[in-house]
């Protein structure tokens, strides 16, 4: 018998669910990369793409004694910035946008991150993602939902969306999370996904959620 389509209120019914075991099993809602300032958080989350954040980690004390200060990274070397950032990869990339968004915030900012999505957004090399997690993270602004490689996988495997785009996910789960917990419930999705359930072998016997997930193999 074909399984009845689940409604947007049964969905919703059921994120409240995910929610509850999320906020006891995942209580914190900090990044896990390590920067003393908004701005070091800012170029942590630009080196964290198709990077894990413990190799961000890894590189960023020795980066930020090099270059401590937006006007530092303005007028780096970039062959010297490639050079300290190369283990994170796409390296070319990240360096130029790097030290064109530093170059920005002094021109535009006074060497000030912003604090609005808007602003944050249009930096170079700065995408939803990394605002919303510097917004979240550095500021305690809650405007929208952190979504990276693992909130994608396990938005699609929960059955809240069928979306690969970004932008589309992060605007499902918008519509189906109250906004408190927007940034909450990323977080949770991110360390479930490192701690259980990963890209090539789902731990679905040992997840806590796997009677409210549609692809569990349990």
């Amino acid at each position: 018998m074909k399984k009845k389509k689940e409604t947007f209120e049964e969905k919703k019914e059921r994120v409240r669910s995910l929610l509850k075991i999320f906020t006891r099993e995942y209580p914190g809602t900090k990044t896990a990369l390590q920067y003393g300032n908004p701005f070091q958080l800012l170029v942590g989350v630009i080196l964290s793409a198709q990077c894990t954040d413990a190799r961000v980690n890894l590189v960023t004390p020795l980066l930020f004694t090099r270059f401590a200060t937006p006007f530092d990274f303005a007028h780096a070397d970039i062959k010297e910035l490639e050079t300290l950032i190369y283990s994170t990869g796409f390296y070319h990339n990240k360096a130029k946008n790097i030290i064109a968004c530093s170059k920005v915030l002094m021109e535009k900012h006074h060497g000030v991150v912003p604090q609005t999505m808007e602003e944050l957004h249009a930096l170079p090399g700065v995408g939803r993602k990394t605002a919303n997690v510097v917004l979240g993270d550095a500021f305690g602004k809650i405007e929208g939902v952190v979504v990276d490689t693992h909130v994608t996988r396990l938005a699609n495997r929960l059955g809240l969306t069928k979306e690969q785009d970004a932008v589309k996910i992060e605007k499902e789960l918008m519509s189906l999370i109250p906004k408190k917990y927007w940034f909450k419930f990323s977080h949770a999705l991110i360390l479930h996904g490192r701690k259980i359930c990963s890209a090539r072998k789902p731990l679905c016997a040992q997840c806590s959620v796997n009677k409210f997930c549609p692809s569990s193999l349990v």
